[in-house]
């Protein structure tokens, strides 16, 4: 069993579990629902890394103009090359992209 899947199992025997307050799209009002239309917009729906930072939508929108920078920005990678990086470092974080 490796380090990750013992913390897990040891996080579920213990049942407690870090728990993040989402706001969802409907319950959004003022600058978290302009910043979850403009995430709509982009991707066709809220993700959840998206709602994790809905309690502070300043925090929201910086983190999304640095997504955007690094994303779409001038750079010498290509789009592609860029998602890519985005796929690979998610894949090895275990996070589903």
């Amino acid at each position: 069993m490796s380090a990750r899947e013992a913390k897990c199992k040891q996080l579920r025997q213990n049942q407690r579990v870090p728990h993040i307050r989402l706001i969802e799209v409907d319950e959004a009002t003022g600058a978290l629902a302009e910043e979850y239309s403009a995430a709509i917009g982009r991707a066709g729906k809220v993700f959840n890394i998206v709602k994790a930072m809905c309690l502070n939508p300043r925090v929201l929108n910086r983190s999304m103009e640095l997504y955007k920078a690094i994303m779409f920005g001038p750079s010498e990678l290509s789009r592609v090359e860029r998602e890519l990086l985005a796929v690979v470092v998610s894949t090895a974080n275990d996070c589903h992209y």
